[in-house]
C-alpha cells in the first residue's frame, strides 16, 4: 500500500509540475477540477471503507469457511457472481469491500469472481451503457460477459490448488 501511495504521489507531483509549467491557469483549473471530484466521490468512498470494515469485523468465520473459502468450491463462486452484479457504485465501492473480505479470510477465487462480476456485470452500468450504445449492444455485451466471472473464479481456484 505504501509503494502504491508513493507512486501515485510522484505521478501527482509530476502532473502538477507540468500544469505549473504550462501556465495560463492550468494548475488552478486542475486543482478546481480535483476539488469537485473529491467532493463528489468522498462520501461514497467513506461509506465504502466503513462498509468494508464492518463486513470484515462482522462476517462470521463459519460463513467464510463454509461458503466463501477456496475449499467451499462452486458455492462461493456463485455467491460472488451474484454479489458483484448487485453491488452499486462500481470499483470505488467494490475495492474496499474486496480488501475487507480478503482480510476476513474470504478465498482468492471468490474474490476474483466478485471483482470480475463487479467489473463486467454490475446492474448500475446497464442503463448508462444502453443510453450510450443502445439496448442491443448492451444485451450482447452482458450475454457474452455472464460467464467471465465463473472463468476467472474457476481459473483462480485451479491455480490456488496447483500452487498449494
Amino acid at each position: 500500500m505504501k509503494s502504491t501511495a508513493l507512486f501515485m504521489a510522484a505521478a501527482l507531483l509530476i502532473l502538477m509540475g507540468l500544469a505549473l509549467a504550462q501556465g495560463g491557469g492550468t494548475f488552478r483549473e486542475g486543482m478546481a477540477t480535483s476539488g469537485r471530484q473529491l467532493i463528489r466521490f468522498l462520501p461514497i468512498l467513506i461509506i465504502a471503507v466503513l462498509l468494508a470494515g464492518f463486513m470484515e469485523t462482522l462476517l462470521p468465520q463459519r460463513i467464510v469457511d463454509n461458503l466463501l473459502s477456496d475449499t467451499a468450491g462452486f458455492k462461493g463462486i456463485v455467491i460472488a457472481w451474484f454479489a458483484g452484479i448487485i453491488t452499486p457504485g462500481g470499483s470505488i465501492v467494490g475495492m474496499p469491500i474486496i480488501a475487507g473480505l480478503y482480510r476476513a479470510g474470504v478465498g482468492t477465487a471468490v474474490l476474483m469472481t466478485y471483482a470480475t462480476s463487479l467489473a463486467t456485470l454490475s446492474l448500475m452500468r446497464v442503463p448508462i451503457e444502453a443510453g450510450f450504445y443502445g439496448w442491443r449492444l448492451t444485451a450482447l455485451r452482458i450475454g457474452v460477459s455472464l460467464g467471465l466471472p465463473f472463468i476467472a473464479g474457476g481459473l483462480t481456484l485451479l491455480f490456488v490448488r496447483l500452487t498449494e
